[in-house]
């Protein structure tokens, strides 16, 4: 798939505890409607985690995104986020 807006239109899962890594393909919409990488980690993140879980748990994900405007210079642009349930 080419480029929709800056992405390559796969996104890239890895767990560490089992070793695995797989990759996903999300349809175009998506992209349009959590711009940027934080708003697609708290997609990620909402719908991945389950219910109740502990936020210092291990299976609390800790989700790391970058966004299309990474690199770009500019007052208060984020390169990359990181998205985490707070124990807050």
């Amino acid at each position: 798939m080419n480029s929709p807006f800056g992405y390559n239109g796969r996104i890239l899962h890895v767990d560490l505890t089992r070793g695995e890594i797989r990759s996903e393909e999300l349809p175009e919409e998506l992209y349009r409607l959590y711009v940027g990488g934080g708003l697609l980690g708290t997609y990620f993140l909402l719908r991945d985690t389950k219910p109740g879980v502990d936020p210092l748990g291990s299976e609390n994900l800790l989700i790391f995104t970058s966004s299309v405007i990474a690199g770009l210079e500019g007052v208060g642009l984020a390169r990359f986020s990181v998205v985490a349930k707070s124990p807050q």
